[in-house]
């Protein structure tokens, strides 16, 4: 199979998007696949391009068997709707300009959101490359927008709403990152059941594991010896709720735990600021590290954190990383009500505290602080569980499964369509 993956987030960028798309196509090469990656030029989250990618329009490069091609992209920080709209815009417009003629004619094409604009690349493309178009949805546009305070109903969103719905109806298969999404979509869009599919997030099994040479080390790198170390490591943004986070460590400035930040976003620069201004000496900050240095953070934390603020729309969220932490055999603490709480409830690998709840994230983790039994028991049930059911190959596997009858299907109807006309 020749599938065309679009994408604006790839490696060396961090962040679940560039994580999922990478391992995916990792494991579809290594299953015989042939896979290239139309993405841009690394720039994410600091929206800086290399000095080698400045001015140039396409480079074509490998990552093992994977073949990239890179197009340009306006680089914008993570931060500020209007610059990250002419961005997401002028990837587009170059993945479709270039792209069209550097990918060759693959069997399938696949675009991942969150943003809209690489799925209108995606169907693009697949017209005029003459495949079924797999439309990946990883966050509800423009929903969350909406949700996190980014923007308010409006007309522009309204013309969101309306370039989803395109987007739902237009492709051959939707793709959900988890049940939740799946839920949505056929309650707001209307969407026939049998076109969307779920395929969850996962772990890469041999990356992600827990190695007591990575714990003393990072341990070492963060001045930590006998504290317990909360960790949180992801985007800071407008959905996280890491003000309450902050909050917490407040009120526990006088116990032994020290809370970890590790990433990028619009919102860190407030939340820094903050931990001068009143002198959060328990707090560190740390920049977004790449996937072997992520793994030791997670090495050297007790407690792991995973929040969003408390709204109706998150309870169909799955977070990515609840597998990572779970893969590395941390204990958790999970402040996102629904499918998230439920899956960390079912794993036994964690304990959910209620989002935006000061008191009870304080007592959540002088609970977990105080029981290193305990930590150490959600560790192993977590990393249990995700060998059970979330391996990324496995998934990897079940997604071409689904491409598979997704060509075989478009593939069938093309004569009785032909007859037609």
């Amino acid at each position: 199979m020749k599938i065309l993956y679009i994408s604006q987030y790839y490696p060396p960028e961090m962040g679940a998007p560039a994580a999922r798309v990478s391992e995916l196509a990792r494991e579809w090469v290594k299953r015989g696949h042939q896979v290239t990656v139309l993405t841009a030029f690394p720039h994410h989250p600091h929206g800086t391009k290399r000095r080698e990618d400045v001015g140039v329009l396409t480079r074509r490069e490998k990552d093992g068997d994977v073949d990239l091609i890179r197009t340009y992209v306006f680089a914008a920080r993570n931060s500020g709707f209007l610059w990250r709209i002419v961005s997401y815009v002028s990837f587009m417009m170059s993945a479709i300009l270039i792209g069209v003629w550097r990918v060759g004619r693959p069997d399938i094409v696949i675009a991942t959101s969150p943003q809209l604009f690489t799925g209108v690349a995606g169907w693009c493309m697949s017209r005029l490359l003459r495949a079924p178009f797999v439309f990946e949805v990883r966050d509800l546009w423009p929903e969350s927008i909406v949700t996190v305070g980014a923007m308010k109903e409006s007309r522009a969103i309204g013309l969101l709403k309306q370039l989803s719905a395109f987007l739902y109806r237009s492709a051959d298969k939707i793709i959900t990152v988890g049940p939740g999404y799946r839920r949505r979509i056929l309650s707001s869009y209307g969407t026939e059941p049998d076109k969307i599919d779920v395929v969850t997030n996962g772990v890469d099994l041999q990356h992600y594991r827990f190695r007591l040479s990575d714990r003393e080390l990072y341990r070492q790198k963060l001045g930590m010896k006998n504290e317990t170390v909360v960790l949180y490591l992801g985007t800071h943004g407008m959905a996280h709720g890491l003000d309450f986070v902050m909050d917490a460590a407040e009120k526990l400035s006088n116990e032994s735990i020290r809370f970890v930040f590790v990433g990028d976003g619009a919102e860190k620069p407030t939340l820094e600021k903050r931990a001068i201004d009143r002198g959060q000496s328990n707090v560190t900050f740390v920049p977004p590290q790449d996937k072997r240095a992520v793994v030791g953070y997670y090495a050297a934390c007790d407690i792991a954190l995973v929040p969003l603020r408390k709204v109706d729309l998150f309870t169909d969220v799955l977070p990515s990383k609840i597998f990572e932490i779970m893969g590395m055999q941390r204990a958790m603490i999970v402040s996102v009500d629904g499918d998230a709480r439920q899956e960390v409830e079912r794993a036994g690998a964690g304990i959910f505290v209620e989002p935006e709840n000061v008191l009870e994230l304080i007592q959540g983790l002088q609970k977990l602080a105080d029981n290193p039994g305990l930590r150490e028991e959600l560790g192993i049930n977590g990393r249990r569980y995700v060998e059970a059911h979330y391996p990324r190959n496995v998934l990897a596997r079940r997604y071409t499964e689904i491409l598979g009858n997704v060509i075989d299907r478009k593939s069938r109807s093309a004569p009785a369509v032909a007859a037609r006309v």
